[in-house]
């Protein structure tokens, strides 16, 4: 299990425009990286559209926002178009980059036990050292949360 003070799992996954992304193009630059469940989702389109509110201070902050889940480079598209999202997301349909992040577990819904994303948040400093860790986050919260995160 990840911890604060430890460097951020580097990464590469394509974006909603088919790029290669890597965690570690944004050396120098904070990166509030969060995991969803789904695009085009209640929750998920909340705490996308909080981050794209939220943007210009984030951006003064000096800090660059990154959402991860599995859906397809195409869906991300379409979901960043339709909400006007100013920000990177990527496409982990094979879940490799959830688990290496600890956001791919066991859940429990009706009885029923599944394997899904865990609604996680992290805070990764300039130097690619995790500063923060938050699981479970609420959607509608979460950005105005880590907002506060970064300014303390």
């Amino acid at each position: 299990m990840l911890e604060i003070g430890q460097a951020a799992p580097d990464f590469t996954l394509e974006n909603q425009d088919g790029k290669q992304v890597s965690l570690a193009d944004f050396r120098g630059q904070k990166v509030v990286l969060y995991f969803y469940s789904k695009d085009m989702t209640g929750g998920c389109t909340k705490q996308a559209c909080g981050f794209a509110r939220l943007m210009p201070d984030f951006t003064a902050e000096n800090a660059v926002i990154i959402g991860i889940s599995r859906d397809l480079p195409a869906t991300h598209r379409r979901f960043a178009d339709k909400y006007e999202l100013p920000f990177l997301l990527l496409s982990d349909p094979e879940h490799a980059v959830h688990e290496l992040y600890g956001v791919w577990q066991e859940k429990t819904l009706y009885g029923k036990k599944t394997m899904g994303t865990v609604r996680s948040t992290f805070l990764i400093d300039e130097t690619g050292i995790i500063s923060g860790i938050y699981r479970k986050v609420k959607a509608a919260e979460n950005p105005d949360d880590m907002l506060t995160a970064l300014r303390a």
